[in-house]
């Protein structure tokens, strides 16, 4: 009986993140001295759901890429397709399953300070293969590409990433 009911909610939880990280790619500002990468609520929702999911957040995350994949209007301003990957946004979305992942299993641990710990390496890992490859698929160095698509997020990121915790604690 337990088992079906834990099923039925990671099935209800996995379409409700995968919903709400592509509803929000849709919500995309692109900062017009920053046109390569666009400010999104994305993360936030990766990062909520690494709260409430722990390290089955990487399942919605997945999902999410597979249908962007699959030509669903799913990724930033409702693009879609493996262009989009190859593009130079596209570390930055492979970045979210690992970045979904470990922080989802840094939550499972009862360590104080924790959730601030998980946000920090889930966006480290998503600057950093998001970094990589805008660096390789403009060409531009990698400092350069730092300069443009990580240092102009941090503030952002963290207010997301302590939304995520406040608002996940009090749903999960």
């Amino acid at each position: 009986m337990y088992g079906n009911i834990r099923y039925a909610q990671m099935l209800t939880r996995t379409a409700t993140f995968t919903a709400l990280i592509a509803i929000g790619g849709w919500i995309s500002i692109t900062i017009p001295f920053l046109p390569l990468v666009p400010f999104t609520l994305q993360t936030l929702f990766i990062l909520l759901a690494a709260v409430v999911m722990k390290r089955y957040a990487v399942l919605p995350v997945t999902l999410y890429i597979l249908l962007g994949i699959c030509n669903l209007p799913v990724f930033h301003n409702g693009t879609a397709g493996i262009g989009v990957l190859l593009g130079p946004t596209g570390g930055y979305i492979i970045g979210f399953i690992p970045a979904a992942l470990i922080a989802g299993i840094l939550l499972e641990k009862e360590v104080k300070f924790i959730g601030i710990i998980a946000i920090a390496a889930a966006s480290i890992t998503i600057y950093a293969l998001g970094t990589a490859w805008l660096s390789v698929s403009t060409g531009i160095p990698f400092v350069a590409a730092a300069m443009i698509g990580v240092i102009p997020f941090i503030p952002g990121d963290m207010i997301k990433g302590i939304a995520a915790l406040v608002i996940g604690k009090r749903i999960s």
